[in-house]
């Protein structure tokens, strides 16, 4: 990528910092909603962190408090060194967002969009430049409605680093893409990530967080349940491989810490290959369904009263 579209330099070494942050809504029929509850996060500047939960874990929630969208109840939260909803309008000008739905751009021309956005800072990136590093080479004339949504989902993240943020909000950046536009989408973060572009991203795929995030979050009933990279998150004890084959009483599995000592011994040291032999270990969705599936059998045998899971269900489904 041009070293134009670099950010400039950091304040502090880590890009956002999180301690003890609530937030709690009131519910239709009374009693409150705990959407955050006591979180603790801390993102490093420069790195791609992946937020990931169901719908009602408090994503949304802690991410607009976090863009300065909301106000928490309580808690430190810090964004490039400034309290997010208290923030001045330069502020503003620091952090990218890039939302789930696209923007309505009306007859707008892609190079009219950018500039016409680019003229609310004060020191946006190159417009040409932009243009080019997502992938829209060419299309700096097209009226953005006759974009494919492959294209108008770049213009989306073009819109999002034009005013060249230090920080970069992405919702669901890939729902609806074909593969190959996801991947080549997954190329151009890539790229905004070396350039030193922190970028926080949530998502419902948990194969892309796997291929971009350098480490991943797990967040669940408004707390975050495990963090780590994706090669080490849950702990050894759900990364234990399964070992499964075929014999004459049917399919077999073991989990086991030592599956080659197993198969070895299948296999009479190699001589035979039982049936259908194979080695899992656990994936990615494996480990976050584990993950997930804890903590909310722990939440609903303490929940006190069935009207109030459902309602808070309802109110949770809500607010993602």
């Amino acid at each position: 990528m041009n070293t134009s579209l670099s950010p400039g330099q950091r304040q502090a070494p880590d890009a956002i910092t999180v301690r003890g942050l609530n937030k709690t809504y009131g519910l239709p029929k009374g009693g409150t909603l705990t959407a955050v509850d006591q979180l603790d996060l801390t993102i490093r500047a420069g790195e791609t962190y992946a937020l990931l939960g169901p719908n009602g874990a408090g994503k949304s929630t802690t991410i607009e408090i976090l863009e300065g969208h909301r106000k928490p109840d309580s808690g430190e939260v810090m964004v490039l060194g400034t309290r997010p909803w208290k923030a001045a309008p330069s502020f503003r000008a620091r952090i990218g967002i890039v939302l789930q739905e696209a923007t309505d751009s009306g007859e707008l021309r892609v190079s009219e969009a950018l500039r016409s956005l680019a003229s609310c800072f004060p020191a946006p990136r190159p417009v040409d430049d932009v243009i080019e590093a997502v992938g829209l080479g060419g299309k700096g004339g097209v009226r953005i409605s006759t974009l494919s949504g492959g294209q108008r989902r770049r213009l989306d993240v073009a819109l999002g680093i034009i005013g060249n943020p230090e920080v970069l909000f992405l919702d669901e950046p890939t729902t609806g893409f074909d593969p190959e536009a996801r991947r080549q989408f997954w190329d151009l973060i890539r790229q905004l990530s070396s350039g030193g572009t922190t970028i926080v991203l949530t998502t419902h795929y948990l194969d892309e967080a796997e291929q971009l995030a350098d480490r991943i979050g797990v967040i669940n009933h408004g707390r975050l349940i495990a963090e780590g990279s994706p090669q080490e998150i849950g702990g050894p004890g759900l990364r234990v491989p399964r070992v499964r084959w075929r014999d004459a009483s049917g399919l077999r599995e073991v989990v086991t810490e030592q599956p080659a000592s197993l198969v070895a011994s299948l296999s009479d040291g190699g001589a035979i290959e039982p049936a259908e032999l194979a080695v899992v270990r656990p994936s990615l969705e494996d480990i976050y369904l584990q993950l997930i599936g804890a903590v909310d059998g722990a939440e609903n045998s303490a929940e006190p009263s069935a009207a109030r899971s459902t309602e808070a269900s309802s109110v949770s489904g809500a607010l993602r």
